[in-house]
């Protein structure tokens, strides 16, 4: 083998598995796999595609060694393959907001609508944590809480935010925290905390970037 031709066939080994991931389905199941295990019509119903398409976008990601399956009877399930799939989902949407000048823009505008344009990042959270005076509310599902979420957070799925709005005190600050900054959650949390006159803020980044950064610390 001469050195041209190792080049071409491991550059495009690589350039395969980046195909496997340049969807933007896929790059979203990537995403909602990194919160945890899930079967194939949940990733369908958050995705907003018919199952057939989801079914076929997972077979793209198990081809290349992205996902994993496991069987419970008639149901398939999926999780990502190891944490480095999602590193690199992570580094690339780093490098997305860090260059491409429409995708803050768009960040941004829904921000200003939703009242969440102030965030609080990853660093700040900890000494704010400290001070007692803050509340850090989890805002995804139950059983993503469950399967894994930032330590002293209280879990308030945002479809039952506005009843238990009762429960929570107007001399806390609350920082809410959902799947990341491409989700939309914590934004919603912020605006309905915000319009019945909390002092609310979202999370930067969402649980599975805290995990990235600290959950090895």
């Amino acid at each position: 083998m001469t050195k041209r031709t190792f080049k071409d066939q491991a550059y495009g080994l690589l350039a395969r598995l980046v195909k496997a991931m340049s969807n933007p389905h896929r790059l979203e199941i990537i995403d909602l796999l990194g919160q945890g295990e899930r079967p194939v019509e949940q990733i369908a119903m958050e995705t907003g595609i018919p199952v057939a398409n989801a079914s076929q976008h997972l077979q793209i990601l198990k081809r290349s060694n992205l996902v994993r399956v496991r069987r419970e009877g008639n149901f398939i399930h999926y999780t990502l393959a190891n944490e480095q799939v999602y590193k690199s989902w992570s580094n690339l949407k780093a490098i997305g907001l860090e260059s491409i000048f429409e995708l803050n823009a768009l960040i941004e505008d829904l921000r200003k609508k939703k009242n969440s344009l102030e965030a609080v990042t990853m660093e700040e959270l900890s000494s704010k944590m400290a001070s007692g005076k803050v509340v850090l509310l989890d805002i995804r599902p139950e059983e993503e809480y469950h399967a894994g979420h930032i330590p002293d957070a209280i879990n308030i799925p945002i479809e039952l935010l506005k009843t238990k709005l009762k429960q929570l005190s107007m001399n806390k600050e609350y920082i809410a925290y959902c799947r990341g900054v491409f989700c939309v959650f914590a934004d919603e949390a912020v605006q309905l905390l915000t319009q019945k006159g909390f002092k609310a803020r979202r999370l930067e980044e969402g649980y599975p970037d805290w995990k990235l950064k600290f959950s090895s610390c």
